[in-house]
């Protein structure tokens, strides 16, 4: 038997019942489970020891909570709801239409399903293999874009679709895409518009996209402390270490019920939400912190931060990061900063840090060293665009992670000058490139373009792939030089890494 267990428990949408979660914190300190922590996709994970697992088991069977043991088979659906009303104005997305998404939603889904406000970046929006996103203009319809499983793939349709077909819908798509593995799933020719050809569009109320959905540019709000909004107050929790205390959470249910709050909410930060609080009742909260001294005002640059989901060392790590960046007085807003140690992981953020080893002798990874990748453009809804910096050692990591934070104001800055330029000055469109190709890796699906090479691994432009030494491995997940295939650029959708 093993010697300790993950219990993965959902919150569909980041919502949970105070009631219910008390319930759940009772049965787990009923075995001296001392802390929980919350995940990425908005659901708690519960550590239990063997001997105890399995009577844990029978008590959340008892309350009738749907859980995994050590799986992650049915995802969590994600939503925007916990930046309702305190991080997003002027927004037809109100509690009820999240509610009623989330009620229709009839199956325990398989691909990862995000249900995204357009007017905020408090969650991400393309993280999920199906992903909704509110029309700005077109009160009650939803964009819809498919990220394909396990490739680099997105597809945005071209229709817009109404909200009481969502859940209907996101089925019929899931079904389509695990029934037709060979075309939709882990397969550099996923194609979008043969997915749709296959949905039974006369099923579902929808309407053409006048335009491709706008997705804002990437802003973290300060999401922690007691906070005013409208006549009410909004109270955000971070945990440095992760771990929420049973008896803090407990102590905190309970409040919710005597004040009458009916829920609260865990976000994609590893946070807990409680809206609605009353004037009358701060003192009550404010008291609460105190009791179990709760720090409720962290560095922002702190909070920008994102680790994968339990990983001491990936904390570790991020906390060294995080005393580097203060001591340098280095600016971070507008950027998000994930640390990755694992290779199945999956991070949101503008710019990487990933732990790797240099060599493996029996399975076992030794003389860790740390490579840097940044998203395409910055944007943590996009995958690796390039890899700044790789092997770093640990001593040098902290300067190389400062110096790709100026690579990304440096890159907005020039954004911003284009955009200037692109107002006065109308470009033509590039020509289609049909018969241009790529090799892709058939693990990440990392690009190598022979146009462009990879200078910064000493590969100049030009070189044929056939040229490269047979020790070339992919620059992302070091997968061998056979494991990449020839494909049409064109058929990826992509830009040029």
């Amino acid at each position: 038997m093993k010697s300790d267990y993950t219990i993965k428990i959902n919150f569909h949408g980041g919502i949970i019942s105070p009631g219910d979660l008390y319930n759940i914190l009772v049965a787990a300190a009923k075995f001296r489970i001392g802390a929980v922590s919350f995940g990425l996709r908005q659901q708690l994970f519960i550590h239990v020891s063997g001997e105890s697992v399995h009577s844990f088991i029978n008590e959340l069977k008892m309350l009738n909570v749907f859980f995994e043991l050590d799986e992650d088979n049915a995802p969590n659906i994600m939503s925007s709801y916990p930046a309702e009303e305190v991080f997003i104005n002027n927004t037809w997305l109100s509690e009820g239409v999240y509610k009623d998404i989330l009620d229709a939603m009839d199956h325990r889904p398989k691909l990862k399903i995000n249900i995204s406000d357009s007017n905020q970046s408090f969650t991400p929006m393309l993280t999920g293999n199906i992903n909704w996103v509110a029309s700005e203009s077109s009160p009650h319809f939803w964009h819809l874009f498919i990220r394909f499983p396990k490739t680099n793939i997105i597809y945005e349709w071209n229709k817009m679709v109404y909200t009481n077909d969502v859940a209907r819908l996101s089925k019929e798509v899931e079904t389509l895409i695990l029934g037709h593995p060979e075309k939709f799933f882990d397969t550099i020719n996923a194609n979008g518009e043969e997915l749709f050809e296959l949905v039974h569009e006369d099923n579902y109320i929808v309407k053409t996209a006048n335009a491709p959905a706008a997705l804002p540019p990437f802003n973290l709000p300060y999401y922690e402390g007691l906070n005013k909004y409208n006549n009410k107050f909004w109270l955000g929790i971070y945990r440095r270490d992760e771990l929420f205390g049973i008896d803090f959470l407990k102590a905190l249910c309970l409040l919710c019920l005597e004040t009458k709050i009916g829920q609260l909410c865990s976000t994609p930060w590893k946070t807990i939400v409680i809206k609605g609080i009353e004037e009358k009742d701060r003192r009550r909260w404010n008291q609460l912190l105190e009791q179990f001294q709760i720090n409720v005002r962290h560095a922002a640059n702190e909070l920008n931060f994102q680790v994968e989901d339990n990983s001491l060392k990936g904390l570790e790590i991020k906390n060294t990061l995080v005393k580097a960046l203060s001591n340098d007085d280095t600016r971070t807003f507008g950027i998000c900063i994930g640390i990755k140690t694992r290779n199945k992981s999956e991070i949101f953020s503008s710019i990487l840090v990933r732990r790797k080893p240099l060599i493996k002798i029996f399975g076992i990874g030794l003389l860790h060293v740390y490579d840097i990748l940044c998203a395409q453009g910055f944007n943590p809804n996009e995958r690796t665009g390039f890899v700044f910096s790789r092997n770093n050692p640990r001593f040098l990591l902290a300067e190389q992670l400062r110096r790709s934070v100026i690579s990304f104001y440096n890159h907005r800055a020039d954004a911003d000058k284009q955009r200037k330029k692109t107002k006065t000055v109308k470009k033509e469109p590039p020509a289609p490139l049909h018969s241009e190709t790529v090799h892709q890796c058939t693990h990440c699906h990392t690009i190598y373009d022979e146009k462009t090479g990879e200078p910064e691994n000493g590969i100049r432009q030009g070189t044929a792939f056939e040229n490269l030494p047979i020790t070339y491995t992919c620059p992302l997940c070091e997968s061998p030089k056979e494991d990449f295939t020839r494909t049409v650029k064109a058929a990826l959708g992509l830009q040029t890494i």
